[in-house]
């Protein structure tokens, strides 16, 4: 199937993911002014962002279990108004703990409703099985073009007007997700590639199957992994940097990179898990993972090699996603896609949170970042491991048309 082929609830759902990870990627940019404007130094702007990273996992399971009940439509529909509303909310503050409440709580819920579970959820149900990572990848994709597609506007606001003018715009675009919704309606019909006895269980018995599964366990602990990875070269990769004497822009060239190569990757990579085993693929980007952070690791710092890391690593960033979620998809069925693979992004977003910390932890006690590197490169070799035996073999066979 050409991507241009693909049902128009797929495009609709890139749309949605171009706006809502865009704003997510841009907050960043937001830290010194919001800082400056509440006089609470960065520390408190950056545990806002961290609760919402929390709280934006936490609340996945519970919004795919709505999203496989209700549908994506309605799930996006209100999320883009918890989206909106804390990024209003947050325009108007006047006291620096409404953060918490706003850019944490509301927009994390926001998140959690427009973003990739949600959206490959609703895609694997209009799109063939034989052609789902391909779907996925390039839906995955879509969170990176939003990188770029948001934050150069994100900057102008900041330099032509404010902080506060830059939220409220954004509150605006929520609307745009409102209405992509109303096309995001999948049909229900039972067809080819899903009809299946699946659709004759309930959640609680899907969810018993799928906690009964030893490859349901393996894909989370693989998702952990590439959840920890993620978060501690996202959060520490610029003070590495700087520790090795590189100057910020080396560190913004190379995060560039990573978003630039990731939208190559993120589709190369569900291409790959159309045409070969998606447990194999999955093996392959890890030890891809792990050969790029041992090299990084071990050869000079220089500006030439942080940009090359930033390519390399970019390139199997998110592959994982539309792997991860056609693994779920393949083994247990596109029904309760939403709800199985939320709980699977819940952990993804544990190890975030574990990456992110424990980076800063070890450096303030090792006063180098080097044993968290070499934690990293374990890691991914024990993910490229553990995949090999997940048994992928589809618990439901699609019946004949």
């Amino acid at each position: 199937m050409s991507i241009f082929r693909f049902p128009l609830l797929v495009w609709m759902g890139i749309a949605t993911l171009i706006i809502s990870l865009g704003i997510r990627q841009s907050f960043g940019i937001f830290m010194m002014p919001i800082s400056m404007h509440f006089d609470t130094g960065r520390e408190f702007f950056s545990l806002a962002i961290a609760v919402q990273n929390l709280l934006f996992g936490v609340f996945q399971p519970f919004v795919g279990m709505a999203a496989d009940r209700w549908g994506a439509q309605r799930v996006i529909w209100a999320g883009a108004i918890a989206y909106g509303l804390g990024l209003y909310l947050t325009s108007i503050a006047v006291e620096p703990n409404w953060l918490f409440v706003s850019l944490g709580a509301l927009v994390g819920l926001g998140l959690s409703a427009t973003s990739y579970v949600i959206v490959l959820g609703a895609v694997a149900r209009v799109v063939p099985a034989e052609h789902t990572a391909k779907a996925f990848g390039l839906t995955t994709a879509a969170g990176s073009f939003g990188m770029f597609a948001v934050i150069p506007g994100a900057q102008y606001l900041l330099s032509e007007f404010n902080w506060h003018t830059a939220l409220q715009v954004f509150a605006m675009l929520c609307a745009l997700m409102m209405a992509f919704s109303f096309f995001m309606k999948a049909n229900h019909q039972k067809s080819a590639s899903t009809a299946t006895p699946q659709h004759e269980l309930t959640l609680k018995e899907a969810l018993k199957e799928a906690f009964s599964h030893r490859g349901y366990w393996l894909i989370h602990i693989g998702f952990f992994v590439c959840g920890f990875h993620v978060m501690f070269i996202a959060t520490h990769l610029p003070s590495y940097l700087a520790d090795k004497g590189l100057p910020g822009s080396a560190a913004a060239m190379a995060l560039a990179y990573v978003g630039i190569f990731n939208i190559f990757g993120s589709y190369f990579w569900g291409v790959m898990g159309d045409k070969f085993s998606k447990r194999y693929v999955m093996s392959a980007l890890y030890i891809m993972r792990t050969l790029v952070i041992a090299g990084f690791v071990t050869l000079p710092v220089t500006t030439d090699t942080a940009a090359l890391f930033g390519g390399a690593i970019g390139f199997c960033w998110l592959g994982t996603v539309p792997l991860t979620s056609g693994l779920v998809r393949q083994i247990f069925g596109p029904r309760y896609l939403s709800t199985l693979y939320g709980l699977v992004f819940f952990t993804h977003q544990v190890g975030s949170f574990l990456g992110a910390w424990f980076g800063g932890r070890i450096y303030d006690y090792y006063g180098s970042y080097e044993p968290i590197w070499w934690t990293t490169v374990a890691l991914a070799f024990l993910a490229a491991l553990i995949h090999l035996p997940i048994n992928d073999e589809p618990l439901y066979q699609p019946k004949a048309a």
